[in-house]
């Protein structure tokens, strides 16, 4: 008897429905903001609110939005959003990685971890217990100081490159799976050290059945993911709409294949909607509804061309598979 936490409380896994896995909904990244990068500030709550409520106009209806406390949360205007659509919102507790950190910590931010002027001294001084206490408070009490709650906790790596602090962060992450029982995800730069997070994940005594491993399309690489797979972890394919990387029919071919493998019940699926020109309400790009729109069609044409049941497959990468990838599976979590 799990439970999805969803910003406005706890439900069921079974109302979620149709889940994109990994996306952005209003974020200022403060690394970027500081080098005029504007296409990855997600920055105007209105323009973001109308995209969410398109998705649901779709028929989505849970987003994982997966910005961490280093990639610049709006965490009430998020929450707004989610109740003004009555799209799930699913936040993310945890850090994302490394070369983030030069950028300073927003004064809220120094008051709540002791003063520490940039991510890069609070993550270097703390204590791997310290950094817990932050993550899990924000599964149990509230992100930043809100009353609204993250429902996963996230850790990150570097392109082709794992630092020591990001190993402390990884710590870090799996003291809070173990006090909280909250799912895990990870995200790895360009698709790059899944199996070396996936080994110190291992020592450190994480079921990988409890762990997302994000940016998996970046790295269509079968060998490599038929080993992550093999050890029960969720592939999240959060690129759908991103074809300066793959075009769609690669991607699809590469997931029917594994789907072929057995592997159809650890396929994630989403767009990571992360810049101003991938939004419909911000560039004109995609936006949030494309998979419903343009892409699911092509999935399920592709499946139906190699006697697979396209339906079916959409429903486990939208709808099952983030039921169980998001639930809690204790029906109790304590603070760290």
């Amino acid at each position: 008897m799990g439970f999805v936490r969803t910003l406005l409380g706890d439900i069921p896994p079974e109302e979620m429905g149709f889940t994109l896995a990994h996306e952005h909904i209003v974020c200022r990244p403060p690394y970027w903001a500081q080098r005029g990068e504007s296409d990855l500030l997600l920055d105007d709550p209105e323009r973001s609110r109308r995209e969410v409520q398109e998705f649901y106009g779709h028929g989505g209806r849970t987003i994982v939005d997966a910005t961490a406390v280093d990639y610049g949360r709006d965490v009430e205007a998020v929450a707004e959003i989610s109740q003004s659509t009555g799209v799930n919102v699913i936040a993310t507790a945890g850090f994302n990685k490394s070369f983030l950190w030069s950028a300073p910590l927003p004064g809220h931010l120094r008051a709540l971890t002791g003063g520490y002027p940039t991510y890069q001294a609070w993550v270097e001084s703390a204590s791997v217990e310290a950094l817990a206490d932050f993550i899990g408070a924000e599964i149990t009490r509230g992100l930043e100081g809100t009353c609204f709650r993250a429902g996963q906790v996230k850790f990150g790596t570097g392109y082709n490159s794992i630092s020591p602090l990001e190993i402390k962060t990884m710590e870090a992450a799996a003291a809070v799976h173990f006090a909280t029982g909250a799912p895990v995800h990870s995200h790895t730069e360009a698709g790059t050290m899944g199996l070396q997070q996936m080994e110190i994940l291992k020592r450190l005594g994480v079921p990988l059945r409890r762990v997302s491993f994000g940016h998996m399309d970046r790295n269509l690489d079968l060998w490599y993911h038929r080993r992550l797979a093999q050890e029960g972890a969720f592939l999240s394919f959060d690129g759908v709409g991103k074809i300066k990387y793959h075009t769609e029919s690669a991607l699809i071919e590469h997931i029917l294949q594994l789907v072929r493998d057995g592997f159809e019940d650890q396929i994630l699926l989403s767009g990571d909607t992360a810049r101003r020109s991938y939004y419909a309400h911000y560039g004109w790009g995609p936006g949030l509804s494309y998979p419903l729109r343009w892409f699911i069609p092509q999935l399920k044409d592709m499946a139906a061309r190699q006697g697979l049941d396209g339906g079916r497959l959409v429903e486990k990468f939208y709808i099952e598979n983030p039921m169980r990838c998001m639930t809690f599976e204790t029906e109790r979590i304590c603070d760290v």
